[in-house]
């Protein structure tokens, strides 16, 4: 008793914080209304690979909104501030044997940039993107008026805010729905020859209902696994399964491990027709839950390379423990943004329907053959991503619509495996031969030709009419007009577009030289600009704003 009671009054404590905070940013937030300057949300790191362009006098800060304000064991729900990392709210929760049903896999993004970055990981395919656990939220709105929405209250701005990069207003709150968790996640590695053969065990996975977690990487055109989870305690079933883990200095980078356990099997094997085990003959692991869920983090998936080649230093696992400190995606998106490295990388995730996979990939396969491995996410079979994106043929506009609650006929008909999306991540160099701007706006073009689009995180070459092409302009600016942000805060095309490295000629082609900040002057000469990437990581500070 004494226990709960103590944990009540901190959580009350921290909400009399949360509000004094909130009302330091809803008065910002009226200043800068009242002046009409148009701001940005600062919140001190990013999981973006886009160029930051906020400034310290047109910013409004949420630092402090950082906190897990309570639990609810009973109603398996949260309070958090927007501010929050995975890590930190994941560590929250399993206090009370509780975890989001969707923990995206870097364990800095935050609760806000999970939720307006549309952020998806392996439990996708079961409860679509992380904002779908979403509750209800308070937003700040752009006048400096505090409000809450859900499902039934201001609906249409609860629906229109995920995926907006926080261009409708602040978020200062969100309510979460939670899952019972388990201590470990039992985790089968099913080889497979091909796409379309990854495409069929996904497909088969998603049918029998029993995991709870599905992701794949593909090595090579026709080399890849598929990754099934299961939540699960240790028992007689797997007493003899090894205990894996995957977060610390020595521990293997997941996906080197995944790769060994691929060629410990069969590509031939078919899947089991048995409900308790995903593959007949697959190689499983016990992996701690938390080890599970961020087990991409060192290496960033397997982006962490790039840096021992640029560096011409050995691959070595030894080397790995050596220098994990810099392998953390903390660390390494620091880095990045500091050497503007990142400028020399494709780094996109794609969701396209599943009938249109194969040929993407194969076109992959000819512009880009270098840029192995690749992930690939299933998303939950009706799920479409936020903006009200043309991609899933929706017909309204109205803002009291919502891309959740407005699905159209087809999702209502049930589209099928067919036409649900599929993500897949491709993050690899810049081929010597290509200019960066062209190879992105052809792989923009061709995303687009079928039927596809990619999250805006990363950096994005579309003109405006590309871009308002794909998602429904007359639908946004009305909520943005609803919601006073028009003019007050930047629209999401002026937040994710590129801008001033080149122009284009009348059929999209590039105009002028297209480089890079960082492919001119003393940047381009070796290490210059790992070396100060580097450094700046290890003294550590702001490094997003512009003083």
């Amino acid at each position: 008793m004494g226990d709960c009671q103590n944990e009540e009054d901190v959580s009350q404590q921290l909400l009399s914080r949360h509000k004094e905070a909130v009302s330091a940013v809803s008065d910002r937030i009226a200043s800068f209304h009242a002046r009409r300057i148009p701001f940005r949300i600062f919140h001190g790191n990013t999981n973006s690979t886009r160029l930051s362009e906020r400034t310290r006098g047109a910013t409004v800060d949420i630092c402090k909104l950082e906190n897990v304000i309570s639990v609810s064991s009973s109603k398996r729900t949260c309070l958090v501030e927007p501010n929050v990392p995975m890590d930190r709210l994941v560590a929250a929760t399993l206090k009370h044997g509780l975890v989001p049903p969707v923990v995206p896999e870097f364990p800095g993004i935050t609760v806000g940039g999970g939720f307006a970055g549309t952020a998806g990981e392996s439990s996708s395919f079961k409860y679509g993107f992380f904002d779908k656990s979403v509750i209800w939220f308070e937003v700040v709105l752009a006048d400096g008026k505090v409000v809450t929405a859900s499902a039934t209250e201001r609906a249409d701005l609860f629906y229109g805010m995920a995926g907006t990069f926080g261009t409708l207003g602040v978020i200062t709150l969100f309510e979460m729905r939670l899952i019972p968790a388990k201590e470990f996640v039992e985790l089968s590695y099913i080889r497979v020859g091909g796409i379309e053969r990854a495409q069929e065990v996904i497909k088969q996975v998603t049918k029998r209902g029993d995991a709870d977690f599905l992701d794949g990487i593909m090595f090579a055109p026709e080399k890849g696994v598929i990754l099934v989870g299961q939540l699960a305690e240790r028992d007689e079933k797997n007493k003899d399964l090894p205990v894996v883990t995957f977060t610390k200095p020595w521990d293997q980078w997941f996906y080197l491990h995944a790769e060994e356990k691929m060629n410990d099997t069969d590509a031939t094997t078919p899947l089991s027709p048995s409900p308790s085990s995903p593959s007949a003959s697959a190689p499983r692991d016990l992996i701690p839950l938390t080890d599970y869920l961020f087990r991409y983090d060192r290496g960033a998936f397997w982006t962490g390379r790039f840096a021992y080649t640029y560096f011409c230093i050995p691959f070595t696992r030894t080397i790995r423990w050596l220098a994990d400190y810099f392998m953390h995606t903390r660390i390494m998106y620091h880095a990045l943004h500091r050497s503007g490295l990142y400028q020399r990388f494709i780094i996109q995730d794609m969701a396209l329907p599943n009938k249109n996979i194969p040929e993407f990939s194969r076109w992959l396969d000819e512009e880009l053959p270098h840029i192995y491995p690749r992930w690939l996410c299933p998303l939950k079979d009706g799920d479409s991503v936020s903006m009200n994106p043309h991609l899933r043929n929706r017909t309204s506009s109205n803002a009291e619509s919502s891309p959740a609650s407005d699905p159209d006929p087809k999702s209502k008909e049930g589209d099928g495996f067919d036409n649900a999306l599929l993500n897949i991540g491709v993050w690899g160099e810049t081929p010597p031969t290509t200019l960066h701007v062209t190879i992105n706006r052809l792989i923009e073009a061709k995303l687009k030709s079928l039927g596809g689009m990619k999250w805006l995180y990363a950096q994005t070459f579309y003109t405006e009419d590309e871009f308002w092409a794909i998602y429904d302009k007359r639908w946004y600016d009305d909520l943005r007009t609803k919601y006073q942000a028009d003019g007050h805060i930047p629209s999401v095309f002026e937040k994710v577009r590129t801008k001033d490295i080149f122009e284009l000629d009348g059929e999209g082609q590039v105009l002028r030289d297209a480089r890079m900040p960082v492919e001119k002057g003393v940047w381009r000469i070796w290490p210059v600009a790992g070396v100060y990437g580097a450094l700046s990581a290890l003294k550590g500070g702001d490094y997003l704003r512009k003083r």
